[in-house]
């Protein structure tokens, strides 16, 4: 019986020492490779009249890869919209003037983001300039509403050779017996 003791130990010892590590996997992944010494980066900011689900330290992308994260989110209060503040990598110090800026869900659930399409501009974005063309979220919640709610799109303009009256959008089928037909409609 004595000699179980250390073999129980030592699994509860290796078994502690890797919950540990995985913890720490955790702490680090969550952090996404920073530790809080943003000493690389160059603010830029963004308005937007509504961000969605974005929320500080989401990744900015160009063309799909990471160039920086979202630094804070604010209201303006004289214009109440948002200003998005953007932590970009100083290697990405080239970016046109007239850069655009779109608040972007990966996948249909997935995390909010804001990518980044530059333009053609000589000119460069210096710290501390704002990126004026910029397309707010879609709120995919709203927009599938009004599809559900409107009869699944729009209605045809021209209304040509249907027939006219209340039950117009009824077929003949459901509109009883007593429903006139082309053939009792003509004087």
């Amino acid at each position: 019986m004595p000699m179980r003791a250390p073999r129980i130990e030592f699994a509860v010892g290796a078994f502690l020492l890797l919950a540990l590590a995985s913890l720490l996997v955790l702490a680090l992944a969550s952090t996404n490779g920073r530790w809080g010494l943003g000493g690389d980066t160059y603010d830029l900011t963004a308005r937007f009249s509504t961000i969605g689900a974005l929320r500080p330290n989401a990744p900015i992308k160009i063309g799909g890869v990471s160039i920086g994260h979202v630094d804070k989110i604010d209201v303006d209060p004289v214009k109440f919209d948002t200003v998005v503040t953007l932590a970009i990598d100083k290697r990405y110090d080239k970016l046109p003037a007239d850069t655009a800026a779109s608040i972007l869900t990966s996948g249909l659930l997935g995390e909010s983001y804001v990518n980044l399409a530059p333009g053609g501009d000589p000119e460069n974005l210096k710290p501390g300039d704002e990126i004026y063309l910029t397309q707010s979220a879609v709120d995919l919640i709203q927009l599938v509403g009004k599809y559900m709610f409107s009869g699944g799109g729009a209605k045809p303009a021209d209304n040509a050779g249907q027939p006219s009256g209340q039950d117009a959008a009824l077929p003949d089928y459901l509109q009883g017996e007593s429903a006139p037909t082309d053939e009792t409609q003509k004087p």
